[in-house]
């Protein structure tokens, strides 16, 4: 195992990533978090029992750091060693092309009564007649005399 030497004052002003960012450079390969913290540990002198107390924050300073990439089974490496793929599609490319076979639309010309004329301008108003009917309009005065 390769060994990093931090003196005391580099260790204080470093965080955990910041150490886990120069145990990856150093063994130049992916490794498992546990792996990681473990030298992460042993390089900052704490004793074991940290582990246990603080692998979870470990892990979630982790995948809050944009410096590092969480791979398949559990392994964790630097992002600047693994190269995205950006797939860019183009629409036109998408979409499906649907094929309708025309069909023969059978009208009766002769009914008239059966069209139905979706003209914006005109508006049926015969409807709201039969609700006004009903209406009753009071003044002022009557309203008091009711109550």
């Amino acid at each position: 195992m390769k060994s990093i030497k931090l003196s005391q004052e580099e260790l204080e002003s470093m965080s955990h990533a910041d150490i886990a960012n120069l145990v990856l450079k150093e063994y130049g390969k992916k490794m498992t978090i546990q792996n990681m913290f473990q030298e992460v540990i042993k390089i900052m002198g704490l004793p074991e029992s940290y582990f246990e107390s603080k692998i979870g924050d470990f892990f979630g300073l982790l995948s809050t750091d944009k410096r590092f990439i969480m791979l398949e089974k559990g392994f964790w490496d630097l992002k600047e060693n693994h190269s995205t793929k950006v797939v860019i599609e183009d629409e036109e490319e998408e979409e499906e092309e649907i094929v309708v076979e025309d069909e023969e639309i059978i009208t009766d010309s002769d009914d008239e009564e059966d069209e139905i004329n979706y003209d914006d301008d005109t508006v049926d108003d015969d409807d709201d007649d039969d609700d006004l009917k009903e209406l009753v309009i009071m003044d002022d005065s009557e309203e008091q005399d009711m109550m």
